[in-house]
């Protein structure tokens, strides 16, 4: 038996049809009208990024792409565009049914001439409507593909289920794998917590190198695996713990170019969803490391910089959320030694010298400890 929807579920549910509808609205008034139908989008591009004093996070700027019947492409993305907006407010939101991504794609193998041509098509749809609605995709009840990560530490929350309503302490109650982040953290009501900060750790090798370490217990810290580069889930629920739960957020990485835009995606937002900025960054997250000078200061053993891996540093000295003199420093150091280094190589001095010695001091110093 299904259980009942949420009093708040069901007004997600009708803020999204709203929305959604209210797009198909605007459409059939154009046709009316004898305006070619059209919709506006913010360009999602490097160049059209900038600072939001309102929530300290990086959002899209004021230049935009138009589409447009004009042309026979953008006739078709209007179309393809209906036939999702009627699928999802018939079928997702209906029917309290959900879909992913990769089915969506699927699903419109019936759709005729409207069906898309490759996933990254319907995914850039999706994406275009969580623009247009200013709304995030789960509101829609779009599920991500991939499994999402996990966390462990000490906290204890309510996770809303089709089968009811779940107590979880991310501690007790679980095994050392962690508690998995649901696709929806809306779904999630924190009850209390024990803990004094969070940190986001990129590798699974790392995370389970803290638990082990006991780490989560002796510093009273949420431990949140980011699995590389974090799922939209895991970005929710660091924002919402730092924000409803007054918890700093600290971000421990592989010290590489490509580690360095995670840590940008947790905290000041991804270019390819700017647009959602303001729900999923936490902009007082701090970057741990591994640090340049860290690899100069502890001889880490290293790797050399790829031709690619110096063109993203060279990048990211351009990127305005690298612009800061910590950042131009750090990048131009790397640049200088020609080196990369991952968290593991901190094994190198012991099991316990990430845990005992490294992450204390450099927490002490982020006056984290």
């Amino acid at each position: 038996m299904a259980k009942e929807i949420s009093p708040q579920r069901k007004e997600h549910d009708e803020i999204a049809s709203n929305r959604l509808l209210g797009l198909a609205g605007e459409f059939y008034d154009q046709f009316i009208d004898e305006i070619v139908p059209n919709v506006s989008l913010p360009s999602r591009t490097k160049a059209n990024i900038e600072y939001s004093e309102d929530s300290d996070v990086w959002v899209y700027g004021d230049r935009e792409t138009e589409r447009s019947a004009k042309t026979v492409k953008g006739a078709f993305q209007l179309l393809k565009t209906s036939h999702v907006i009627d699928f999802l407010v018939n079928n997702h939101l209906g029917q309290n049914r959900g879909s992913t991504l990769r089915e969506l794609y699927y699903i419109s193998e019936n759709w005729d001439i409207a069906k898309f041509r490759e996933q990254p098509e319907s995914d850039r749809l999706i994406e275009d409507l969580e623009i247009i609605s200013g709304l995030q995709r789960e509101y829609f009840h779009m599920r991500p593909e991939e499994d999402g990560a996990t966390m462990f530490g000490p906290i204890r929350l309510r996770e809303e289920t089709k089968r009811g309503d779940r107590v979880i302490h991310c501690q007790e109650d679980i095994g050392e794998s962690g508690y998995q982040i649901p696709f929806n953290v809306e779904n999630i009501e924190f009850l209390d917590t024990d803990a004094k900060f969070i940190i986001a750790i990129e590798t699974g090798g790392m995370y389970a190198r803290l638990i082990e370490n006991g780490f989560d217990e002796r510093n009273d810290a949420i431990l949140v695996h980011l699995k590389g580069q974090p799922a939209r889930s895991t970005r929710r629920i660091i924002k919402r713990m730092n924000e409803e739960m007054n918890l700093p957020v600290v971000v421990f990485t592989d010290g590489d170019p490509w580690s360095y835009r995670i840590f940008a995606s947790v905290a000041y937002g991804a270019i390819k969803s700017a647009h959602l900025s303001e729900y999923m960054a936490t902009p007082g997250a701090q970057f741990i490391g591994v640090q340049p000078s860290d690899i100069v200061e502890y001889e880490l053993s290293t790797d050399k910089l790829t031709d690619k891996d110096v063109a993203a540093l060279r990048s990211e000295l351009t990127d305005p959320r690298f612009e800061s003199d910590y950042w131009k420093e750090q990048i131009s150091l790397q640049l200088e030694i020609n080196k990369k280094a991952e968290q593991q190589a901190f094994a190198g001095k012991g099991l316990d010298f990430v845990t005992d010695k490294y992450l204390p001091e450099r927490l002490t110093e982020l006056g984290i400890l």
